[in-house]
């Protein structure tokens, strides 16, 4: 059998990216697109696009471009969302709550079966119908209900053992929202979620652009040309 190719995780990371944007094609009755034309709306290249895509087989027509609706089918395959996943999640405080309270992850496949915390002033409170439970019962839990993803939204020092335990009852998956990277058999598929690291990406870019942002003015002010209005108020 011919070895399976090894594809890079950056081009993974742009497949939910094409998944959403062909989603918004769809809603909007388009039916085909050429590459030219999803790289305008997507910021990508359509010579990215184009080598994203023939990772996967190309699924694309010479001269006709992509059938929308075929190639959203396709990449939701190799998404895998065409399985479903239970999925608890552990910790249910204000961001485990607005996780439990998006309906979206049913539409893409993703279940919620259970909700788990320590804090007695939770437990036995309701989401959309799904009781907050103690901690104490997860392990039952998981295994009778065969949960495959749990979502982990706890403090940094819970996280590691709570991250073990799951992994020895059999967890395939954890989508981990506490402040560190876990480190688990390789069994396990962690997908580390650091929100500050994504607002301090947009500190660095708002950073750079205030940087250059100076460097044009003071260009400008060595030129002797004053503001980008000083012509008209010459004028």
């Amino acid at each position: 059998m011919e070895e399976e190719k090894k594809i890079s995780i950056a081009v993974i990371k742009r497949l939910p990216r094409y998944f959403r944007y062909l989603g918004e094609l769809l809603e909007n009755d388009v039916t085909r697109i050429s590459s030219r034309e999803l790289s305008e709306r997507m910021g990508v290249t359509a010579s990215q696009i184009r080598q994203d895509l023939n990772n996967f087989g190309g699924f694309g027509q010479q001269g006709y471009g992509y059938n929308v609706e075929y190639l959203y089918q396709e990449i939701g395959k190799i998404l895998g969302l065409e399985n479903t996943y239970n999925v608890i999640i552990v910790g249910v405080g204000n961001l485990g709550q607005a996780l439990a309270n998006y309906t979206n992850f049913e539409r893409r496949g993703f279940v919620v079966k259970g909700l788990f915390d320590v804090n007695p002033r939770l437990i036995g409170m309701s989401i959309r119908g799904i009781e907050i439970q103690d901690i104490d019962n997860m392990e039952k839990f998981v295994k009778e209900e065969q949960i495959d993803i749990a979502i982990l939204t706890l403090p940094k020092s819970k996280a590691p053992k709570i991250g073990a335990d799951l992994t020895k009852w059999g967890i395939k998956g954890i989508w981990n929202f506490s402040p560190n990277d876990l480190k688990l058999p390789k069994h396990v598929i962690v997908e580390n979620v650091h929100l500050s690291d994504s607002l301090m990406t947009l500190s660095y870019k708002l950073n750079v652009r205030k940087l250059e942002q100076r460097q044009r003015s003071k260009k400008r002010g060595e030129l002797g040309l004053g503001s980008p209005d000083h012509k008209n108020r010459r004028n």
